[in-house]
């Protein structure tokens, strides 16, 4: 073959310096993508059946762009997903017709690959070599890493292949006028050159590879008539034209890369990123995973406390024991009207003419809301320009439970509660963290001194209690008690309280109580007698009192349908407090709501007026939309005043679990793969499929398909006994997980249409797999002669075009005692899994099931299983995520199901409380919309720190560490009132204030 080709050449260089091969890359295998689709139209208009052929390319595609459609996932497993993806397609792909004819160049071209593969190598070696030692030298800077030897491998690779397809596409057959764009990009770049005799110069060959049978010549050189070279700069030989270029756009890229900054500007950068810092945050707790052991952890918490040690041992039971104690002197306990001040009553703020303090729950999920929240709460003040307002920082941090997820270990602990926190408000550096603290003073060691609690100035700094929320108690509230009760501080918030629940005393006669209800969603016997005596003796007619709890019990008990429970708690709001309870704050539903009593009824408010729902502060997003008809609890009618976010966006929000549902569950793919498998593995494999190939229409063929699906299901029903079992426990779990809300027959109808639609796509799934394999099995591009037909293959290449003779090779198989050959066997065997499947298949067929052995049975359900994880992964997720869309939007279930697969960050808020001088409590709710994802050092920050190491956190001007690295995004700039009101310590109606700070999300 005699070509001549012209060299494409440019006077500018339009590359970016810091792309280095990426180039070069993109467009060797731009140019190898130009000729696909041509050789496609022409391979699939060949057969007779082009729509069928269409159709399963579609599909073949289809299933695997969704199956590596972005993830958020750990590198490990996107890792995974890649070479499993790439592997199975490629397996896949060998057998369509489309590509026989890239199979056949490639083979035909098996020499000029492996020249140019190696050239390449070692011309980028030695060009790295010469001009990297020659920078050295000049400059004499640091030796610069080389890039990757994986880049310089992947660039060879793509360049060799790249030069094989121009070769094939290019070659001597094709005619001289161009006919097609192809042909024009033929005529371009290789012009052939007819063999006309009287022509003064010839081709030789340069460059050759010696095989078993002659010589295979890839480069050529111009000679005239006489033997020496004819020297011309316009014509070479066009394979290594080719080769050139690709090189050579990679040696530019690399030289302007060097060459485009200075020394300087390398050395900065070089340092920026070195010395960059991100903070270690935890992502949202995968809830739907398949693979987490804390998730597990959990479940066998949740079973153990319920059914082992609720109602045998209580945690508060023994709080309360161990505080009853005799020699005041000794234990240093202060007990006035029966109420035990250190351990559970705390009046540091009882004399306060004002008192700012916030309140906040649902802590402890991702890093990033999390330390929005916290961030906010650290500050010194936060301004509202547009409305030139500034809100100090609370003097006390109240948490409403829950403050880590999803179980209680130190491990969750640390990571998703104190590490966010620490880095919003670092605690003192003197503090050891690590240690227990035993008898807790009412301020930290170092202020008021080891030996005598009382002496030395008074702590100014804030405090902070936190009271458990069912998370919290998992594991018996042991970690809760161990980081809680026996430390002093949450980032730079001092935690003086020792016992699970508690009661402050706050200025103006205002009061905080903060319960405890465990697992039992109640007060024990003995917190009911401590607040109730509280109530009576210390409280007086005169107080108000904040009830602090973990659940909502007034929109939960509304929700399930269940009538206001009559508790200790709800006795406790009754028959003791009544109308000095002004308002209850909760936590675990995560998102804000703000119901008030509606004014002019004939109820008498005998309830709390304000009911305040706000567990915003960094779990997932709950719904609000399916709480929007709340209007009574405890025969009291109550009204709306803010919803967080608004009914709209959050039936919006809902829409995501269609299409996102698998990418912010990826962990989910181990549960959907294998539970379809098992539900379908029994009907593999189908042989009687000739009638479906015989349909003469659309219709004819949907309903062969529709009869073949249902013959499936009968098989299943009638002989097998795994994929029905599997079936039957399928049924039951997806009734069980119905909501127990519902009605038993409403349950038993949408847990029976759950499944069935599980198990209608599973045998779906299965029919395309099937249909697929006999379909190249049919037009005979899977064999199903023999296991080993690409191994044969490679037996008839390597004879061909190996260096090694035929006695070295029996050489290298003696001394190997036979693993030489056999690994190639059976690894070319293993990537051929297409072909496994038919050979196994058409054996199973003629011969039926009981010809294969147990292995050869395993190995073909494990075959069938690889490419049926990769269709089933996509669809069991799309049918599940839609399943919980219709639910929570059109029955109003699951909103707990629902929202946690979507790990919704954004949408953060928490509620600082102003006690003002004449007594009026002025409540205002904080937000954010938008959680940033990428965070930097805060340099003011760094630089406060530096000169000021030993100052406590709160003293200092920037307390935060990390700041957002856009802007625009900073929780300091994004934040906003999302409601405002005053609750009045005199009568019972509310004053609900709609301020120019208050905003909706459609405003912002």
């Amino acid at each position: 073959m005699m070509m001549r080709s012209k060299m494409a050449t440019t006077d500018t260089y339009p590359y970016q310096p810091d792309q280095l091969s990426h180039h070069a890359v993109v467009v060797a295998f731009l140019s190898c993508l130009f000729f696909i689709p041509f050789e496609i139209m022409s391979a699939l208009n060949d057969h007779d059946k082009d729509i069928v052929w269409w159709s399963m390319h579609v599909c073949l595609i289809g299933f695997f762009y969704f199956f590596r459609q972005t993830l958020i996932a750990e590198p490990s497993y996107s890792n995974f997903n890649k070479w499993y993806f790439s592997w199975l397609f490629v397996a896949a792909v060998y057998h369509y017709p489309s590509t026989h004819w890239m199979v056949a160049f490639m083979r035909m071209n098996l020499s000029l690959f492996l020249t140019t593969f190696a050239s390449s190598i070692l011309c980028l070696l030695v060009f790295h070599s010469i001009f990297d030692g020659f920078c050295y030298i000049l400059s004499r800077t640091e030796i610069q890493k080389w890039p990757d030897i994986r880049i310089i491998l992947q660039l060879s690779a793509v360049v060799s292949i790249a030069c094989c397809f121009f070769l094939s596409e290019c070659r001597d057959e094709r005619p001289l006028e161009p006919r097609n764009l192809k042909d024009q990009v033929c005529s371009y770049w290789l012009i052939t050159t007819p063999r006309v005799e009287s022509l003064s110069y010839y081709y030789s060959p340069l460059f050759a590879i010696l095989d078993n049978y002659g010589t295979i010549y890839v480069i050529y050189g111009k000679f005239d008539k006489s033997g020496s070279p004819k020297v011309t700069t316009d014509e070479i030989y066009p394979v290594y034209s080719l080769w050139a270029t690709f090189i050579g756009l990679y040696i530019a890229n690399y030289i302007a890369a060097k060459l485009s900054a200075s020394k300087e500007e390398y050395e900065k950068k070089k340092k920026r990123n070195n010395e960059q810092m991100k903070p270690d945050f935890s992502d949202m707790v995968p809830w739907y995973s398949g693979t987490s052991a804390d998730l597990y952890k959990t479940v066998f918490d949740i079973v153990v406390s319920v059914n082992v040690f609720l109602g045998r041992f209580d945690m508060r039971i023994l709080q309360a024991a161990t505080s009853v104690v005799e020699g005041v002197s000794t234990n240093r306990r202060n007990i006035q009207d029966g109420v035990p001040h250190e351990d559970f009553l705390y009046d540091v703020y009882s004399e306060k003419e004002e008192l700012w303090f916030d309140f906040i729950a649902d802590t402890g999920d991702g890093g990033n809301s999390t330390y929005t929240v916290a961030r906010l709460l650290a500050q010194h003040s936060i301004t509202l320009r547009d409305c030139n307002l500034s809100l100090n920082r609370g003097d006390l941090l109240l948490i409403g439970g829950d403050i880590a997820y999803p179980n209680p270990s130190q491990i969750t602990y640390e990571r998703r509660l104190f590490r966010p926190f620490d880095y919003a408000f670092q605690p003192p550096p003197w503090a050891e963290q690590a240690r227990m603290a035993v008898n807790k003073h009412p301020g930290p060691p170092r202020v008021y001194g080891q030996v005598t609690p009382y002496e030395g100035p008074p702590y100014e700094g804030p405090r902070c209690f936190l009271i458990p929320g069912n998370h919290d108690w998992f594991d018996g509230l042991h970690t809760f008690m161990r980081n809680i009760c026996h430390k002093s501080w949450l980032g730079g918030w001092f935690m003086p309280q020792r016992k699970s629940y508690f009661a402050l005393k706050l200025p103006k006669g205002w009061w905080v109580f903060g319960l405890d209800l465990a697992l039992q969603d109640d007060i024990d016997v003995y917190q009911f007698e401590f607040f109730s005596k509280l109530a009576q003796e210390r409280v007086g007619e005169k107080g108000t009192v904040i009830v602090m709890t973990h659940q909502p019990d007034w929109i939960i008990n509304w929700y399930d349908k269940a009538s206001d429970s009559k508790n200790n708690v709800s006795d406790l709001m009754c028959n003791i407090l009544k109308e000095r309870c002004k308002l209850r704050i909760a936590g675990d539903i995560h998102h804000y709501m703000h119901h008030s009593v509606k004014s002019g009824g004939s109820d008498e408010p005998a309830y709390a007026p304000h009911l305040l729902v706000n567990g915003c502060g960094g779990a997932f997003l709950h719904p609000t939309h399916v709480f929007r008809d709340f209007n009574k609890s405890h025969g009291v009618s109550y009204k709306l005043e803010k919803a967080y976010p608004s009914f709209e966006i959050s039936r919006r929000l809902a829409l995501k679990n269609i299409l996102n549902f698998r990418k912010q569950n990826w962990r989910f793919d181990f549960i959907g793969g294998i539970l379809y498998f098992i539900l379908v593995f029994s009907m593999f494999p189908q042989c009687e499929l000739g009638h479906i190939f015989q349909s003469d229409s659309v219709f004819s063929f949907l309903r062969n398909c529709f009869g073949t699906v249902l013959n499936a299901f009968i098989y299943m029903l009638d002989h097998s006994y795994a994929s029905l079992g599997g079936s039957i426990l399928f049924l039951l779990v997806a009734i069980a997980f119905t909501p127990s809300k519902a009605p038993w027959k409403t349950r038993i109808a949408i847990g029976s249409f759950h499944f069935s639609t599980h198990l209608i796509v599973a045998l779906v799934i299965m029919l395309v797999l099937e249909l697929s394999v006999e379909m190249l099995v049919r037009n005979k591009l899977l064999a199903t002669s023999g296991y080993h037909s690409l191994y044969q293959w490679y037996q008839s290449v390597e004879s061909r075009y190996s260096p090694l003779p035929n006695v070295a090779r029996a050489f290298l198989e003696q001394w190997t005692f036979g693993l030489y050959p056999a690994c190639i066997k059976y690894l070319m065997s293993a990537f051929d899994v297409p072909e496994l499947m038919a050979v196994t298949r058409s054996n199973i067929c003629e011969k039926g099931m009981e010809s294969l052995s147990r292995r050869g049975a395993i190995i073909y359900y494990f075959s069938v299983f690889l490419y049926f994880w990769i269709f089933s992964t996509q669809t069991v997720s799309l049918v599940f995520g839609s399943y919980l869309y219709i639910c929570i939007n059109w029955f109003n279930l699951h909103y707990d199901e629902a929202f946690s697969s979507l790990r919704i960050a954004d949408y953060k808020a928490f509620t600082r409380f102003h006690i003002q001088s004449n007594g009026d409590l002025k409540v205002f709710t904080l937000a954010v919309d938008k959680v940033p994802e990428e965070w930097q050092q805060d340099p003011e920050w760094e630089k406060e720190s530096s000169q000021t190491s030993e100052e406590l956190s709160h003293r200092r001007k920037v307390p935060s560490q990390w700041k957002a690295a856009a802007p625009s995004l900073d929780p300091l700039a994004t934040v906003r009132i999302i409601e405002e009101f005053v609750i009045s310590k005199k009568d019972h109606s509310p004053n609900i204030s709609e301020t120019e700070c208050s905003q909706t999300e459609e405003s912002t």
